[in-house]
């Protein structure tokens, strides 16, 4: 069914659809009125609506079901090294489909280039493209940190709290019983291509970071995300 996402502060009578999915529907997709389509607002609401009217640049849509879907019991947050990569987009893509609540990029010691100082417009399409694709309600919050004490900052209301190392010789597998706790968000830091320095690490660990081991290879930053990202959906299935 086509899919189009419509903000949560939009949502609302008279539902007009405008702008780029607007353009996408009625000028590339041809549709026409009567036609039904699925509509999410990234934040937990879905519905099915009747195409109204096409003009040149808006659909008028008519409401015909809605569904509220619950709030997870716990979100996993993915910080990220930033890194200059053209597989930014496949992780952020891979983070839709396995229900991250957020996304960050922080500025790590290994970083290639500055972080930008908000998320791009382009990262916020291609999470909308994969909530349209696989169907999601629900959208990751973006975010960019500038530092590793930004990082820190951030991350200290979050209750369970990961650094996921490549080290191999000091940290402990992450385990069955980490991943399936149910008790309060987690969070995963990584870091960029070249991995963490010994500063970094030790401010980490010091700010109660548990630092784990996801195997005996030394992985990718985008295959250690979705590794994390696949054990903790897997563990929120079957807390």
């Amino acid at each position: 069914m086509k899919t189009f996402l419509l903000e949560p502060h939009r949502w609302r009578d008279p539902f007009v659809l405008d702008g780029p999915e607007a353009h996408h529907l009625g000028r590339v997709l041809r549709t026409a009125p009567g036609e039904t389509l699925r509509g999410l607002d990234g934040a937990g609401r879905t519905g099915l609506f009747r195409v109204l009217a096409v003009d040149r640049r808006t659909l008028t849509l008519e409401l015909l079901e809605e569904h509220a879907a619950p709030a997870p019991r716990a979100r996993t947050i993915l910080a990220v090294g930033w890194a200059k990569s053209a597989r930014r987009g496949w992780l952020l893509e891979k983070a839709v489909e396995l229900g991250a609540g957020e996304v960050w990029f922080w500025q790590a010691a290994h970083s290639q280039g500055r972080v930008p100082d908000a998320p791009k417009e382009t990262w916020a399409a291609a999470l909308a493209a994969a909530a349209k694709q696989c169907g999601s309600p629900w959208l990751p919050g973006l975010r960019t940190l500038p530092s590793l004490e930004a990082l820190l900052e951030a991350g200290a209301a979050v209750p369970r709290r990961y650094l996921l190392w490549e080290d191999q010789r000091r940290p402990r597998l992450l385990g069955p019983a980490d991943v399936t706790a149910a008790r309060g968000d987690v969070l995963c830091v990584l870091g960029p291509e070249g991995g963490l320095n010994p500063r970094e690490v030790s401010a980490l660990e010091a700010a109660g970071f548990a630092a784990v081991s996801l195997g005996p290879s030394v992985l990718r930053f985008e295959t250690a995300a979705l590794a994390a990202l696949t054990l903790f959906w897997w563990g929120g299935a079957h807390a």
